[in-house]
């Protein structure tokens, strides 16, 4: 415990990436395997259940400190972090307790969850006593599972594949998959794999990067293939010895919530496919919304099966004939994919394959990217010819270019603080659109405005606070933001009848006064039907 606290001190005392990767090396070089295992474990967001609710952890903690609990609470919407508001708030104490080593403590905790409120306080009391302010904080870390330190799974990888002298991209494949500390060991994990669990493993996904300047600076249009971004959830379904395993691009193993998928055993063993999970009824592509039924069900009937039918739209191939073809060019999976796909065409299974576009100029890419919305696509992919598949997000060979966003422009109704360096600012805001008379709520956004103007709004919300609900303030409606989204829907579930994907604030309408901001039926016009 005591290394992983000085470990996150180190990896928040840096920005550079050198620094990162250099102190996470020397922490698995000299880090017992127990702990390294839970140590790639916490930062692969492989974190146990939360043994305890944050409204405890603050009311126990206002009440050691001495405090009222709105003077802790105060602390911590100025602070921003829970973690680090306990650990500043708890005195020093002279009690100790024999130092715990990382992988006994995750054991304790994830033994306190069934334990009754008594049990878990002295727990967590015992700790905040018996440990210093920095293991204090790292200790809240993970009783909250907020182990936000700047470090990305890349990062990771790359300090492990320079203390172990492996190959990267092994350690990212190895690191795929349902493992747990409790289910295997450093040793199982890295260097010598059962081959029973990788029977189900995926592989890392390859994922692009937004295009910034104009496609032509790619160079010859021939040498690239044109996509469509199609708006639904990534999946890679794999087919090994008989059995089949869908896996999302977050690591979640999604099998149960696709069962029609299971009709892709009749493919070859040894195939692995990657592609975006759509929803699909009557040959036509439809709206995420309707996905999200299916995603958020615990048991998949028959009748919801009916209602929302799905299709895997395919576009790569990364294992045939059980062989690992990612290092094949994209063309030579494309051949291999449509050989497949012209084999099993007359068995009615749920796929389709992604068209690939052939156009004969940049302008002809940039008039294909106009069509998207119409049919349910986010806008294009481009993937040089020549590229294999890679992991993780690379510059070079994918990049995503999306249509351009949908705008509104609407009045801000609501603020909170906002979190990090923003902490002492309102900067998270609900925004609204006029339905006759009545601004209703549609939508929450935290960017898209510059420091300065977060500054401004902040000042503004300060003067002309109407209501507060906790860390919530009501303002006065006078500013109009244009607010830009990437995709709507029907929605039963907000009241204003509309979902939005991915709102942000485009720019602040200072030229507009509140009565000229749009209306919900404006809003709701720009649906696809």
């Amino acid at each position: 415990m005591i290394a992983f606290s000085t470990l996150i001190q180190q990896l928040d005392q840096t920005n550079k990436t050198n620094e990162k990767v250099l102190a996470l090396r020397n922490y698995f070089l000299s880090t017992p395997p127990e702990d390294v295992l839970w140590t790639i474990a916490l930062l692969s967001h492989r974190r146990p259940p939360r043994p305890v609710t944050t409204t405890l952890m603050r009311t126990w903690a206002a009440e050691l400190a001495g405090l009222p609990l709105w003077l802790f609470e105060e602390s911590y919407h100025i602070v921003g972090d829970l973690a680090e508001t306990i650990a500043l708030v708890i005195p020093e104490s002279t009690a100790t307790l024999k130092p715990q080593k990382l992988n006994m403590l995750m054991e304790a905790i994830i033994a306190l969850k069934p334990k009754g409120e008594d049990e878990k306080k002295k727990f967590i009391i015992d700790h905040w006593q018996s440990l210093t302010g920095l293991q204090r904080f790292a200790f809240n870390k993970l009783i909250t599972g907020g182990l936000r330190i700047g470090i990305s799974q890349k990062l990771m990888t790359r300090a492990l594949a320079q203390a172990f002298e492996m190959e990267e991209n092994h350690i990212a494949h190895r690191l795929m998959g349902q493992w747990t500390p409790q289910n295997t060991t450093l040793d199982q994990l890295l260097f010598n794999p059962n081959p029973e669990d990788l029977l189900s493993q995926p592989y890392p996904f390859y994922l692009a990067h937004p295009l910034q300047d104009r496609p032509d600076q790619l160079g010859e249009c021939a040498a690239w293939i044109v996509e469509h971004k199609w708006d639904g959830m990534r999946g890679q379904l794999i087919l090994r010895q008989g059995k089949w395993y869908c896996w999302s691009r977050g690591e979640e193993l999604i099998s149960e919530k696709f069962p029609e998928f299971e009709a892709f055993l009749s493919l070859p063993n040894g195939t692995v496919l990657d592609g975006e999970i759509l929803p699909y009824k009557a040959g036509k592509i439809q709206h995420f919304a309707l996905l999200q039924k299916r995603i958020g069900r615990k048991n998949i009937s028959p009748k919801l099966l009916e209602q929302y039918p799905v299709v895997l739209m395919v576009y790569d191939l990364l294992e045939w004939e059980g062989n690992d073809i990612r290092a094949k060019s994209a063309v030579e999976r494309r051949e291999l994919m449509e050989r497949l796909f012209d084999q099993y065409q007359n068995q009615n299974l749920p796929w389709l394959l992604s068209p690939s576009l052939h156009l004969p100029s940049w302008r002809a890419v940039g008039g294909e990217r106009q069509k998207a919305t119409a049919i349910q696509s986010e806008g294009l992919m481009l993937k040089r010819a020549d590229s294999p598949y890679g992991v993780g997000r690379k510059k070079g060979d994918w990049w995503k270019w999306k249509s351009d966003p949908l705008t509104i422009d609407a009045v801000l109704t609501y603020a909170m603080r906002g979190h990090g360096r923003r902490t002492n600012l309102y900067t998270d805001y609900t925004f609204a659109l006029w339905q006759g008379d009545t601004l209703v709520t549609f939508a929450k956004a935290y960017s898209g405005l510059t420091d300065e103007e977060f500054r401004k709004v902040d000042a503004y919300v300060k003067k002309n606070t109407l209501e507060r609900f906790g860390p919530v303030r009501r303002v006065k409606p006078a500013l109009v933001f244009e607010i830009a989204f990437e995709g709507i829907a029907p929605s039963t579930r907000h009241k204003s009848g509309v979902a939005v994907r991915f709102p942000r604030i485009l720019r602040w309408r200072h030229d507009k006064k509140i009565t000229a901001a749009n209306t919900l039926d404006e809003l709701k016009a720009l649906i696809v039907q």
